[in-house]
Order: structure tokens, then C-alpha cells, then sequence
């Protein structure tokens, strides 16, 4: 067994441990364990949760009152990977200034980058964003149409990215991305940045943003773009969507075509 005074001698590391690393037991706790004893309560899954707030608090048809309803909703009551009102102004200004008239999004999740997206883009442009799960798809689905947008702006494609992404020109008629947003498994990143490359859906100038590429990170995604030479890069160093004391970064490429 051990002695009284070792273990005694533990608690100082103990304590400064969770002291170091109080906001990530704190997002543990609220991604995790509180999701898990709702779910057991309510029998509905978290994302349904956050829809039914929404629909009982947000203003249909006003996209900006709907996202600040999630963002209440993340604060306050249960913790979602949403992009968050910071991670926002970043994704805003890319698309001002760029002005697309294509966008990709892989990772629709409950919507919410989507109608950021869609709100922002120029008159004419449209949007096609990608989620792999059918549930979170279908409450992704209510909430852009309460959010406003017709298919005729946003179009959402149920599958896997890596399936989605090889058929995006014969069976959706997006020709190339002016735009690619990702947000979904960082450990895809690489490989459907690849992809869109293999299928000519880049073209030169095209413009990527990737999210959490610090917490919970996107290593290899970085090391390829940092090595193949075919981007420019830069990293916006950010704080983890509602969570400010956990650091994360949003990477920024732009595609400067295949090496001659």
C-alpha cells in the first residue's frame, strides 16, 4: 500500500495539474459528460436539443438571430463544435473580400456555418455543404430553411465526403470551388484537400479555410501544405469556439495551381 506521506506528497502535482488544465477538464465536462446525462434524459440527442431552442427562440427567416441563438444555446446550456461568433468574422471577411460564387463546406453539422456562408454570399452564388451523418443532415435541413435559404442557394448532400467529392461535377454540377470551408474529421482534412485536387475542383486562386487545425488539430494537413508547394498559407490564431483559454488557429490557402 501506499504510505500516507506519498501519497501527501502527490497532491501539490495534483492540483497544479488540474489547475494547467482546468479548461479542457472544463470542455470535457461539458462536451461529454453533461451531453451523456441529457441524452439519458431526454432520449433525444444533443443537436435535436439545440434545434428545438432554437426553433423556440430564434427569428425565422433572420439568419443572424438564428446564430446568435446557437451561440446562446453553447454559452449557456450545452456545449456544441459550432464555428462560434469569433471563428465568424474570420470566415465573413474571407468571403467580402473574395466574393465567391462557388462554395464548398465538408462538415454541414447542425447548420450553422452554412447559413454564415449563405448570408454572406454575393447575389447569384451558391453553396453545396457536405455532412456524412443522415440525423444531423436532417436537423442541418430544418434549419437553413428556417434560416431562410432555397435549394436554389444551398444545396446539402448527404455521404461521405470521400464519396461526395468524386461525383461533386456529374452528379451536382459544381465544376470547381471558389471556396472550400472545412469543418469536419480534421483526419479527412488531407485527404479530401488531395481529392479536390485529383478532380480539377480547385482552380488556381481558389481558397481554402480550414478549422481547428491547433485544438484538436490537422498535423499532416499541415505538413502537406507547408511541403507540396502548391498553396499559400497563413494561420489565424484563435481560441477555441466558445471556449477562450483553449487555443486553436483557422489555416487560410490559397491555391496556386500544381508544380510546372
Amino acid at each position: 500500500m501506499v504510505s500516507p506521506a506519498i501519497a501527501l506528497a502527490f497532491i501539490p502535482f495534483v492540483f497544479t495539474l488540474i489547475l494547467r488544465y482546468r479548461h479542457y477538464f472544463l470542455l470535457f465536462y461539458r462536451a461529454v459528460l453533461v451531453r451523456r446525462l441529457q441524452d439519458y434524459l431526454t432520449g433525444i440527442p444533443k443537436e435535436e436539443r439545440a434545434f428545438q431552442y432554437v426553433l423556440t427562440h430564434a427569428i425565422p427567416g433572420d439568419p443572424l438571430h438564428i446564430l446568435e441563438t446557437f451561440d446562446q444555446w453553447s454559452y449557456h446550456c450545452e456545449y456544441l463544435s459550432n464555428l462560434g461568433p469569433q471563428k465568424a468574422k474570420i470566415l465573413e471577411r474571407l468571403i467580402y473580400e473574395k466574393a465567391p460564387l462557388s462554395v464548398l463546406e465538408l462538415g454541414t453539422y447542425c447548420g450553422y456555418t452554412t447559413i454564415l456562408i449563405a448570408q454572406s454570399l454575393p447575389l447569384g452564388a451558391r453553396l453545396y455543404t457536405v455532412e456524412m451523418d443522415a440525423r444531423k443532415a436532417t436537423i442541418a435541413e430544418k434549419v437553413i430553411r428556417l434560416a431562410g435559404f432555397d435549394d436554389d442557394t444551398v444545396e446539402l448532400i448527404v455521404g461521405p465526403s470521400e464519396e461526395v467529392i468524386p461525383q461533386l461535377k456529374e452528379k451536382h454540377g459544381l465544376l470547381q470551388a471558389d471556396l472550400v470551408f472545412m469543418g469536419h474529421w480534421k483526419r479527412c482534412y488531407l485527404r479530401d484537400l488531395q481529392l479536390l485536387e485529383a478532380h480539377d475542383l480547385l482552380p488556381e486562386g481558389a481558397t481554402i479555410l480550414a478549422d481547428n487545425v491547433i485544438f484538436p488539430g490537422a498535423p499532416q494537413f499541415l505538413q502537406y501544405v507547408k511541403a507540396c508547394g502548391k498553396y499559400q498559407w497563413k494561420l489565424h490564431r484563435t481560441s477555441l469556439q466558445y471556449f477562450r483559454s483553449i487555443r486553436d488557429g483557422m489555416a487560410q490557402l490559397t491555391y496556386m495551381g500544381l508544380k510546372r
